[in-house]
């Protein structure tokens, strides 16, 4: 079993069939190409979607991981481009690390932003987090606008923002693919990606849950 204790399910019921279902995901996945703590990500994906189609969809930036426990193990913000990620994360687990979430899709500026400029809610979305500071050196988790991700990567081509990591999975057909495969050209600003349309704020949520694992896992390896 485990040794986390805030990043578990809260009754040892939950915790045996969490424990069991990754069990079946190591034995059912086969072999593959990535790390350890690479893997319990991806396994958590698999585990939220029932989709092994994501062992080898995801490809992770080769500072992805340890980006990622930083900036959680120092409360830094994260951002994301739909409210269903924000509702989707664990609050008691976020708050052991001093962690907020910002989403600002439904904000009454960012549509009047969005319609007077012709743009997108989450472009100008993006662009109020990034004047709120969330953005640099903070976690963005983009799991269902694409435009959010390429403003993202705007900013950090033309205005030097660079956040700590990038989870960038947004789903969908138009730019979905583009935008991910612009993002995972970067070497200097560390992601995770999930190669081709597959994606959502499922997938997002259990990324950024497993990273809170490996953070609770290195604090305590940390201090024993």
């Amino acid at each position: 079993m485990s040794a986390n204790i805030v990043t578990e399910q809260l009754t040892p019921a939950g915790q045996q069939i969490e424990h069991d279902s990754f069990a079946i995901v190591d034995a059912e996945a086969g072999a593959h190409a990535y790390s350890a703590a690479q893997w319990q990500v991806v396994r958590r994906m698999i585990h939220a979607t029932a989709d092994f189609e994501f062992n080898g969809l995801t490809r992770f930036h080769p500072q992805a991981i340890a980006a990622g426990i930083q900036a959680l193990s120092k409360g830094s913000p994260i951002f994301v481009d739909v409210d269903m990620i924000r509702v989707g994360l664990s609050q008691p687990r976020l708050q052991h690390f001093g962690v907020q979430v910002h989403q600002f899709i439904s904000d009454a500026d960012v549509i009047a932003s969005a319609q007077a400029q012709n743009s997108t809610r989450a472009v100008q979305a993006v662009r109020k987090a990034h004047t709120a500071g969330f953005l640099h050196r903070g976690i963005a988790a983009i799991g269902n606008a694409p435009t959010a991700l390429l403003e993202i990567l705007r900013l950090i081509r033309e205005e030097g923002v660079r956040p700590a990591l990038i989870v960038g999975m947004p789903v969908g057909f138009v730019s979905a693919v583009e935008s991910k495969e612009a993002l995972a050209q970067l070497t200097d600003t560390p992601w995770i990606i999930t190669a081709g349309r597959k994606g959502g704020s499922t997938l997002v949520v259990a990324a950024l849950h497993a990273l809170l694992a490996l953070t609770e896992t290195q604090a305590r390896t940390a201090t024993a």
